[in-house]
C-alpha cells in the first residue's frame, strides 16, 4: 500500500487543518519545499498537494509553492485545490505535477472529468470528500446532496484513474479512518480507492491494508506524521515500499512538534 504524505498549503505555507476548517489551522512550516525534500529522503514514493486557497477560491492560487517542489524532489506529485477547468488542469502538468485531482468539477461538470480522463489517461484522480456520506465541495465549505458512493461511481464510469476518499469529521483530528464508510465506497467501484483522513498510527495503516483486497491501494498521511505520532519511515516500512534513505539532520521534523 503506498504512504502519500500530504502537503497542504495555505498562503505559501505548509498547514494543517482540523475537520477541514480553515479557521483551525496550524501552520507546521514556512517553507513547504523543505518539508517536501524531507518525506521524500524518508522514502515516500509520491506526494500529495492540497492547494486550500485554491480550493476556495476556484482557481490554483499556490502555483510558486508547487513548482518549486516539483522542481525539488525526484519522486511524483499529485495536486488538487481549485483544478475546474482544462487549461488549469494543463498548466499545472505543464509544471511537471504527475496527477491532478478533481473535486467539486467532479460534481458540477462531470463532463470535465471524462473529457480530462481521456486526453490524461490515468492522470485524472477524483476527490470525494464526505461529511456523513454527503459530498462536500468548495473547499468543503459546502456540503451537497449527492452521496459518497454514487458520485464515486459515476466518476469510475467516467475513467477517473483513482478516487481518493477523505472523511471531513477525521481529518486533521488523529481518531482513525472511517473503515467502514472506506469499505462499502471500495466494495462499490473496480477503481482504485486511496483513503485519507484520521490516520494516527502504525495500528491504523494495518486496519487500511485489510481492505487492500477490495481495491483500497494507498493512504494519505498528514498531520500524524507533523505531531511525530507516526514515522514515514516505519509505516513505509510497515506497509509500504518507499525509498529508505537516511534523512539530513538539517530536515528533522521534532521542530514540528
Amino acid at each position: 500500500m503506498d504512504v502519500i504524505p500530504a502537503i497542504d498549503l495555505l498562503e505559501g505555507r505548509c498547514v494543517r487543518l482540523y475537520q477541514g476548517d480553515y479557521a483551525q489551522s496550524q501552520v507546521f512550516d514556512q517553507d513547504p519545499t523543505a518539508v517536501a525534500r524531507r518525506w521524500a529522503a524518508e522514502g515516500a514514493t509520491r506526494l500529495h498537494l492540497v492547494d486550500l486557497d485554491g480550493a476556495k477560491a476556484g482557481k490554483p492560487e499556490n502555483w510558486q509553492a508547487i513548482q518549486a517542489i516539483v522542481e525539488a524532489v525526484d519522486i511524483p506529485v499529485q495536486v488538487g485545490g481549485g483544478l475546474r477547468s482544462r487549461d488549469r488542469v494543463a498548466a499545472l502538468f505543464d509544471l511537471g505535477v504527475q496527477t491532478a485531482i478533481l473535486g467539486t468539477a467532479a460534481v458540477e461538470n462531470p463532463d470535465l472529468v471524462a473529457a480530462l480522463s481521456q486526453t490524461f489517461p490515468g492522470q485524472i484522480y477524483v476527490g470525494i470528500d464526505a461529511r456523513d456520506g454527503k459530498v462536500a465541495t468548495r473547499g468543503w465549505l459546502e456540503t451537497s446532496e449527492l452521496s459518497a458512493i454514487d458520485l464515486a461511481q459515476q466518476m469510475a464510469a467516467l475513467g477517473a484513474a483513482a478516487i481518493i476518499y477523505t472523511d471531513i469529521q477525521r481529518d486533521g483530528t488523529l481518531q482513525g479512518p472511517n473503515l467502514e464508510a472506506l469499505r462499502v465506497l471500495a466494495a462499490a467501484v473496480d477503481t482504485p480507492v486511496i483513503a485519507s483522513g484520521g490516520v494516527s498510527a502504525l495500528t491504523d495503516l494495518l486496519s487500511l491494508l485489510g481492505l487492500a483486497p477490495l481495491g483500497v491501494t494507498g493512504v494519505i498521511v498528514g498531520k500524524a506524521l507533523y505531531t511525530g505520532d507516526l514515522s514515514l519511515k516505519r509505516a513505509l516500512q510497515a506497509v509500504g515500499p518507499g525509498r529508505l534513505q537516511d534523512v539530513p539532520p538539517s530536515l528533522d521534523s521534532t521542530a514540528w512538534a
